[in-house]
């Protein structure tokens, strides 16, 4: 059995009369990438937000390494190891795209030259502009900010939410490269995205929200095979 990094337990979050979340179960084990898939609405993005104690959860139970975490503010949970890269991106747009990767190490007493500089590598559009302001970048340079000023806090776990929204495939496919290369380096991934195929097959494991509820889990290889998930998120008919 993997040490478990993450379990969420009979997770309810209401907005205001409304169930959103309504009672899922789900775990992520330390070095895995595991992947959320669901329709607009379905409810992921506010499990990821719930998660990192940017929404409050009206039942349930959050423990990350063996802590329960869910009455924790997400500025706690960052500092425990956990970091959030948010749908949207929110980048500093007045800062330059370094102090924007500096603002993510907020959390340490100092922030890693070595963490910095393996960013650049792995993304070496964001070396390149290191001193241009954030809000003169292109939609996908600006995602990678996000994922790299993530990083700099030299998470256990960071949260993906929709990172290849709105781009371009050329662009897609640096993101998951990024992906790809911070998995490797041993950072433990939970990430939303839109595109199925592209997150299965970067994943180890799956699981599918729908209206609030868990309606499949399974390895990236079974939910790939499976007709359901074929039909309803990857494009083919019957």
């Amino acid at each position: 059995m993997r040490d478990m990094l993450l379990e969420v337990k009979d997770l309810h979050v209401n907005y205001g009369a409304i169930a959103a979340i309504k009672g899922i179960d789900l775990h992520v084990a330390r070095g895995e990438v595991v992947t959320i898939l669901g329709a607009n609405g379905a409810g992921k993005t506010t499990t990821l937000r719930t998660i990192s104690g940017l929404l409050k959860a009206a039942s349930g139970s959050i423990v990350f390494e063996g802590r329960e975490i869910s009455k924790l503010q997400a500025h706690e949970i960052v500092a425990l190891g956990m970091s959030h890269s948010p749908e949207g991106r929110r980048v500093f747009s007045t800062l330059s795209v370094e102090e924007n990767l500096m603002m993510g190490a907020y959390t340490l007493k100092k922030y890693d030259q070595a963490t910095l500089d393996w960013i650049y590598e792995i993304l070496p559009r964001l070396k390149e502009r290191r001193k241009q302001l954030a809000g003169t970048l292109s939609g996908g340079e600006q995602q990678m900010l996000a994922i790299g000023r993530a990083i700099m806090s030299k998470p256990k776990l960071l949260i993906l939410d929709e990172p290849s929204l709105g781009l371009a495939p050329v662009l897609v496919k640096v993101i998951f490269k990024a992906v790809k290369a911070i998995a490797k380096s041993g950072v433990t991934v939970l990430l939303v995205e839109q595109n199925a195929k592209a997150a299965l097959k970067l994943a180890d494991r799956g699981y599918v929200l729908e209206l609030g509820k868990i309606t499949h889990t399974g390895s990236s290889e079974e939910l790939l095979s499976s007709e359901v998930i074929q039909e309803a998120y990857l494009g083919k008919k019957k």
